[in-house]
This record gives C-alpha cells, sequence and structure tokens, in this order.
C-alpha cells in the first residue's frame, strides 16, 4: 500500500503498512489538525519525489551537481512557492503561482509546512535537499517581509518560476556561530546609490548554483545590514567538496568591490541581525508559535526550540547509527538497497551542526529558561498572548 488508504475507522491511512514505517499521526487516528487538503498534499508530494527525486539522488551526489531541470520542474510543480510560504501563503503570492496537490492558498497552514519538507527529505541526506529548496525556505521569506515593494515583485517572479536561484551568505571564514565577528563591509558611494562590497563567505549552501546571495555585511564597526547580492562583476564562487551532502553546491564566495544597488537592501540600514533572526522563525514550534504574539514566541519558544533542535539531532545520530549497525555493509555501501542509509551516514554531521551544534542550542536553551523565569517573576503579563 503506497498512498492514503481508508482505514478500518473510516480515517486516512498514508503509506507504508508495515510496522513503524510512517509517523504515528498518519495511522489511520482522527487528527483536529489534518484534513484532506494535507492528505492530498502529502499524497502528491510523496509521487513527486519518488517520480522526479528519490531515483536520481544517488547519481546527483555523485556527481556532485543538481540539474536546472528539477529545480524548474519544482517551480512548475508547484514545489517551490509553497517552500517559502511557512504557515500561511500571503495574498501577494495567491493566485500567482501553482502550489501542489492543488491546495489552495486560503487553506495552507503550517502542517502543510511541514508536510511538503517531511515528504521531500525522505529522499534520505541533506544534499539535493539543501540544493534544491535551501536557498528558497531560507531566502524568500526575508526578501518577501523586509524586501522593497519592487525588489519583492520582481525577485519573486523569478524565483517561483525557477529562473533564478537563491543562497544565504552569512558564515565566514572567522565568524560562524558567532555572527557578531563578520567581517565583510559594505560601503556606500560617494553618489549614495550603490554599496561596494569586500569580504569572504565560506560553507555556503547552494552557492554554486545561485543567482543573488543574500548576504550579511557590515556597514559600520557596529551595525550589520542584508543585501542581497547579485551574481555580477566582483563575485566569485568556488566549489567545496565536503564529506557529504555533494549536490548541495556548497561554496566559497570572494566579494571584490561589488556593486550592489541601494534598492537591493533587504530590510532596515543596520538592522540585518535582526531580519535574519527573525527569517529563521520558520523553523518554529508551529502550532504555538502560530497562538502567540512575536514578543511572547520569542521569550517562550526560543529555549524550546534549541532544545528540540539538540535533542532531535541526538536522535538521528543515535538512529543512523543502529540502522548501518543492522544493515552492515549494505549500510556502507553507495547505492543499492543501503543507499539512503549511507547517504545519512555520511551526511548525519551537515544535519546537526549547521544552525547551530548540541552544544551551542543546550546552552542556549538553558539560559533562556532562566530568562523565561526572571521575567515571569518580575512581570505578571509576559506579553498580549493569551495561552
Amino acid at each position: 500500500m503506497s498512498l492514503s488508504t481508508p482505514s478500518p475507522n473510516g480515517q486516512w491511512y498514508h503509506g507504508s503498512t508495515v510496522p513503524f514505517a510512517e509517523p504515528a499521526w498518519s495511522r489511520g487516528s482522527p487528527s483536529p489538525y489534518l484534513k484532506d487538503s494535507h492528505r492530498r498534499l502529502r499524497d502528491a508530494m510523496r509521487t513527486w519525489v519518488e517520480t522526479h527525486v528519490i531515483p536520481f539522488a544517488s547519481e546527483w551526489e555523485e556527481k556532485q551537481t543538481l540539474p536546472k531541470e528539477i529545480y524548474q520542474q519544482a517551480a512548475a510543480d508547484g514545489v517551490l512557492m509553497p517552500m517559502a510560504a511557512g504557515k500561511s501563503i500571503s495574498s501577494e503570492l495567491a493566485g500567482s503561482f501553482p502550489i501542489m496537490g492543488g491546495v489552495k492558498p486560503e487553506e495552507w497552514d503550517g502542517f502543510h509546512d511541514f508536510i511538503i519538507h517531511d515528504e521531500l527529505n525522505r529522499v534520505g541526506g541533506i544534499g539535493v535537499p539543501n540544493g534544491l529548496i535551501g536557498g528558497v525556505t531560507l531566502c524568500m521569506p526575508a526578501i518577501l517581509k523586509f524586501g522593497s515593494s519592487n525588489l519583492k515583485k520582481r525577485v519573486a517572479k523569478e524565483v517561483f518560476s525557477g529562473q533564478k536561484r537563491l543562497a544565504l551568505a552569512i558564515t565566514e571564514p572567522d565568524a560562524g556561530s558567532d555572527v557578531q565577528s563578520l567581517a565583510t563591509r559594505a560601503v556606500l558611494t560617494p553618489d549614495g546609490k550603490h554599496y561596494k562590497v569586500n569580504g569572504q563567505k565560506k560553507w555556503i549552501t547552494g552557492g554554486m548554483y545561485a543567482d543573488y546571495f543574500l548576504t550579511l555585511t557590515r556597514t559600520s564597526k557596529t551595525a550589520m545590514t542584508m543585501l542581497l547580492i547579485p551574481r555580477i562583476e566582483g563575485v566569485e564562487t568556488r566549489h567545496m567538496k565536503m564529506s557529504g551532502s555533494g549536490s548541495a553546491g556548497t561554496a566559497f564566495l570572494d566579494f571584490d568591490d561589488v556593486l550592489v544597488p541601494v534598492g537591493n537592501v533587504v530590510g532596515e540600514v543596520g538592522a540585518g541581525l535582526k531580519s535574519i533572526i527573525s527569517n529563521f522563525n520558520h523553523e518554529s514550534l508551529i502550532f504555538q508559535h502560530a497562538s502567540l504574539s512575536p514578543e511572547d514566541a520569542d521569550l517562550l519558544l526560543a529555549g524550546q526550540i534549541a532544545q528540540l533542535k539538540a535533542h532531535s539531532g541526538i536522535v538521528l545520530q543515535n538512529v543512523v547509527r543502529d540502522a548501518v549497525q543492522i544493515l552492515g555493509g549494505i549500510g556502507l555501501t553507495r547505492g543499492g538497497r543501503g543507499e539512503r542509509v549511507e547517504r545519512l551516514w555520511r551526511d548525519v554531521k551537515a544535519i546537526t551542526v549547521p544552525g547551530g551544534s548540541e552544544e551551542i542550542m543546550l546552552e542556549l536553551s538553558v539560559k533562556r529558561a532562566l530568562r523565561v523565569q526572571t521575567t515571569l517573576e518580575g512581570k505578571s503579563d509576559v506579553g498580549k498572548s493569551k495561552i
């Protein structure tokens, strides 16, 4: 049994009937959250991944490249735009671009967002998902939220139609988790029309494919600004060969006197760090985050999200280790029956370290818990939310 099938109680039983092969919430139990549109999306996305992605993933990984055709296919079939939507599809995007599974814009919620990512990651490993939708997922929410009207309209059309690709450029050779140490400089030209950008970025996912780089730059000693830098004169990318994630297109970037129009500022000048952090809300707890005010979400959920990120990374490493142990040589062989397990074995650290290692996440969660305690003891009403 491959797609959604009515279970004995009349609910939808999704996917494989093999015990524990699918998550518990797809086993036919009634759910107050999952509706017919969620079932349609999961069926459509699973078919799409099994047809267009999984059969070719090993080849793409070995060649360390992702063909542009699969990106264009994703755009045409309604994968790209929903990947950037998050928990709702704005009126600006509704009706302008296709949505996988025929889901209506007004139906879209955080569970649709989860489903479409969940199904893509059945490919095994992080290289293909990162190379295909990493830039869209990480960059477009910030552009749509903070970019000028003209910039949003132009870039959305180019990206969601499959013409252009994006990459988020933050990490530098000497500045990883410590964003405050960024050294890439953007200096306003005397005529006030451009920013001249100089610096380097490292380990940039999708950098080899990108036509635009959403880049965090330093515009003064104390302030940082986000710029959308097109692949123009002065921008050079070099492929970085990683132990895994071959098809992610990871790159080393050099910016040498790159002239970026002031209209490509994303957000306010000097508020780049705030914009970047806000953009990462896509990786939040769906229901709670949707029900809280931004102020309360930042206070109450940040530590929990950090703890969840660390915990899920630990679980993933344990599961992958045991899967390899069970499969033996098959789990260490590229290609064949164990190819997805082998790919995950190579990629597991590329999944758990970026975005914050276990140590950083656990330390952050404790600090946030103490901050919540201090705030609650000194303030009876945390914010505007009713929780």
